[in-house]
């Protein structure tokens, strides 16, 4: 029995591993020139508006309570500021092209024509994509959404498809550990943040809506609740708490990897790993978007 719960922690751990990866290449297109670019071309200017645009179409022209409810950790005001009148500039579906036109620019740009058209590249878009065959769509509403979706032909456009739904199906999991562990989107966000890991303070004002004095009251809230320290660090607590948070969504996220098998998930986090570090190394993300301050 203990090596059966071994073994299941190693695998959830593989499954988050090979997520990263792939979460990498996904998030590639948020920072992208190309994204504002091609919906600008539609009239969709605001940064804020194109994030909201491009990510929260698949669900439809929903409202700023949807989107707010499914995005977990913006403030609701900034959505409501452009959801839904950021439809009436631009479709769901317009703007669901115009994100898959700005991923294959951005991917040609990273990634370049001789990766996209290796063998090594279509590999990787057969393994993720039949990992999501063991996704479920029950409490996901990000995840479902994009799995209405049609998967393209071109296989660096087929992985990244791949990616968005296994980075959704974590996601909507994880927005599901953060609840059940009584952390609101803002709390949350500041929990990471302090484990070094997660977005820099002035980033997420930028592009969550939360101010300086919303973010120091939460984090006021968490050392009450003996989860940060007076400096702003976690506490043995808020580490264990922020620990017990990943493994329930490695938990939760755990059947997409079970699918594809061991020797499929180290495969596709091999290559995902490959394709990450060349994107990393071209430039995709900003030098100081991780970080404490």
């Amino acid at each position: 029995m203990t090596t059966h719960a071994t073994d299941a922690v190693t695998d959830t751990r593989a499954g988050r591993r090979c997520h990263n990866a792939l979460n990498s290449l996904h998030s590639t297109h948020y920072f992208s020139p190309d994204l504002g670019r091609e919906l600008g071309a539609l009239g969709v200017t605001d940064p804020r508006a194109v994030n909201f645009a491009a990510r929260a179409a698949a669900l439809g022209p929903v409202g700023a309570g949807a989107v707010t409810a499914a995005f977990y950790n913006y403030k609701h005001d900034l959505v409501a500021r452009h959801v839904p009148a950021v439809w009436e500039t631009v479709t769901p579906d317009q703007a669901l092209a115009a994100r898959l036109r700005a991923v294959d620019a951005t991917l040609r740009r990273l990634l370049g024509e001789e990766v996209l058209a290796s063998a090594e590249l279509a590999e990787a878009a057969g393994l993720a994509l039949r990992a999501t065959e063991g996704c479920s769509r029950g409490a996901r509403p990000l995840y479902s959404a994009h799995a209405d979706l049609p998967v393209p032909d071109a296989p660096h456009l087929a992985l990244w498809h791949a990616a968005t739904l296994l980075r959704e199906h974590r996601g909507d999991g994880h927005l599901a550990a953060l609840l059940a562990a009584g952390l609101d989107g803002l709390e949350a966000l500041v929990t990471h943040t302090a484990t070094g890991k997660g977005m820099a303070p002035k980033w997420i004002f930028r592009t969550r809506g939360w101010t300086r004095e919303e973010w120091d009251a939460a984090a006021d809230r968490l050392r009450g609740r003996g989860l940060l320290d007076e400096a702003g660090g976690p506490t043995e607590e808020g580490t264990a708490l922020r620990a017990a948070v990943e493994r329930e969504t490695d938990k939760l996220d755990a059947a997409p990897y079970a699918h594809l098998g061991p020797a499929g998930v180290a495969r596709l986090t091999e290559l995902g790993t490959g394709f990450a570090r060349k994107a990393l190394g071209a430039g995709a993300f900003p030098a100081d978007l991780i970080g404490t301050s």
